[in-house]
């Protein structure tokens, strides 16, 4: 955040720099993902890749004086277990759901961000919520009900994956925010923490997935020519999971958790028109209402709760930083998304 405001910008000016860098990484994130995935179905390997890189450019950065990556500490390496966890989880479920499922039905099989939201928001942080809040879920939730229920191929194990998805990423923003106290509510600090811890977690269930055996299987078969594509596709998602790590985290603790689910409303809908132009997606009319219906809903509660805001709020007391801030409330997640 110091670095942002030495650029001499706005807070307005942060926080749109910040959501735009957020969403573009994130768009380019799951793009490349699904061609790396359509040339080989190892989201694991791919997800060890991408964080490899990442630990390596960071490292980098310490090394040009760029960045100043920190010693992991055991104390703090424990206190972060909570995150790792659900980071590790979160990113597995989001690319096996993208295996399976077209870029454009990746809207949908990851539309109940909100209500879970919602929901884990009352359990876990004892914030209730408005009828209008309540009615928005409502109005999310038909919308996940007629994408899924319209379509006739799609994959059951896509939309579970999805379901979990949606899990992992309504929680990934409350982690993130205690578990920034870990380790002095340095952002930087827990992005290379995030990712060199997630990376040791994720080189045993590459080994256990059976990918490993896979990979050998192949360089015995095809030589090392069958991964060309794939690597250089790992390779191009790595830096931009490296991208879009710093960008998460920054656009997390830069703004409220609600900005960060109307950014990824955003990039949802940008993401549907590249998977029809990109991947030749078919975008039939259940799916198009689907999509409508969980954006409309996400919008429903941002008005809902920016309503709120005014209401409990007074103007001439409260600075317009703290306005911009507080302008939403929960949150929907990239990577990651």
């Amino acid at each position: 955040m110091a670095n942002l405001n030495r650029l001499g910008l706005s807070e307005r000016a942060q926080v749109g720099l910040v959501v735009g860098f957020y969403m573009i990484t994130a768009l380019v994130m799951v793009s490349v993902n699904k061609w790396a995935l359509n040339t080989l179905q190892l989201p694991w390997l791919l997800l060890w890749c991408q964080m490899a890189i990442a630990v390596v450019l960071l490292k980098v950065t310490d090394y040009a004086g760029f960045l100043k990556m920190p010693i992991i500490q055991k104390d703090v390496a424990k206190a972060l277990i909570p995150l790792i966890s659900i980071n590790v989880l979160g990113l597995g479920v989001n690319t096996l759901c993208l295996v399976y499922v077209d870029t454009s039905f990746y809207q949908i099989a990851r539309g109940l961000v909100l209500p879970f939201t919602v929901i884990f928001a009352y359990t876990l942080l004892g914030q209730s919520s408005s009828k209008l809040v309540l009615g928005a879920c409502f109005i999310v939730f038909c919308g996940f009900y007629t994408g899924v229920t319209s379509e006739i191929n799609v994959s059951q194990l896509g939309i579970f994956f999805g379901v979990v998805s949606s899990i992992t990423t309504s929680l990934h923003a409350i982690v993130i925010k205690k578990s920034l106290g870990a380790v002095n509510n340095s952002s930087i600090d827990l992005v290379y923490y995030n990712n060199a811890l997630s990376l040791l977690a994720t080189t045993p269930i590459f080994f256990l997935s059976g990918e490993y055996s896979e990979v050998m299987a192949r360089l015995s078969n095809e030589g090392f020519a069958a991964f060309h594509s794939f690597l250089f596709a790992a390779f191009v998602t790595g830096i931009f999971g490296f991208l879009i790590n710093l960008a998460g985290f920054l656009q997390i603790s830069k703004t409220s958790p609600t900005t960060h689910m109307v950014s990824g409303a955003v990039r949802g809908v940008l993401q549907t028109l590249l998977g029809y132009y990109a991947f030749n997606d078919i975008i039939t009319s259940g799916r198009l209402i689907g999509i409508i219906l969980i954006l409309g809903g996400g919008a429903l509660y941002t008005y809902a709760k920016d309503q709120e805001m005014k209401a409990n709020t007074k103007p001439t007391y409260i600075p317009m930083t703290q306005q911009d801030a507080d302008d939403d409330d929960d949150r929907n997640k990239v990577g990651r998304a």
